[in-house]
């Protein structure tokens, strides 16, 4: 009896060993290689000077990665020059850790004036920024990638960003 009550030890101390190293390396940040995604506005988000744009970043590697807290980016020109980017968290942030799944998507929502200027911008009526048509996404887990903005827009307050954290 002794003997099977080592053996059983044994077995589950390797299989719980095996399910940790399985999970760890299923937790590694997401690596712009694994991601592609897209940045549209919402549909009737306009108004008050606001417009709201989703985000939505998809795993198309096989393997599992995740991301957490506040998109990381930068707004770029309709030659992929980066523009001025203000990325600022849009009240308080639970940022969970979201895992993303070979073929699926995690989301975060951005909030911004497209057409009030800031300090220092332009007068009321004129173009407060230049147009962004692109935001470069920088992965947690090293490299970027770009989405579309669609449609291109100017991003007011010198390109502030008031971003969501990642959900799934």
């Amino acid at each position: 009896m002794p003997r099977l009550l080592a053996f059983t030890t044994i077995v589950l101390a390797a299989i719980a060993a095996s399910a940790g190293h399985a999970a760890s390396t299923s937790l590694a940040p997401c690596k712009a290689a694994q991601l592609s995604g897209t940045f549209n506005a919402i549909p009737g988000s306009e108004g008050a000077g606001n417009i709201v744009y989703a985000l939505a970043v998809k795993n198309h590697s096989s393997s599992a990665c995740t991301l957490s807290g506040l998109p990381r980016g930068r707004l770029l020109n309709i030659n992929g020059t980066a523009q001025q980017t203000h990325v600022i968290a849009d009240g308080p942030q639970n940022a969970p850790l979201v895992r993303v799944a070979p073929g699926h998507t995690a989301h975060a929502d951005a909030r911004f004036s497209p057409d009030v200027p800031g300090v220092g911008e332009g007068a009321a009526g004129k173009a407060c920024e230049p147009k962004s048509y692109g935001f470069r996404v920088t992965a947690p887990g090293g490299g970027t990638f770009s989405v579309k903005l669609k449609p291109a827009t100017p991003v007011c307050e010198h390109g502030r960003l008031q971003f969501k954290a990642y959900r799934g």
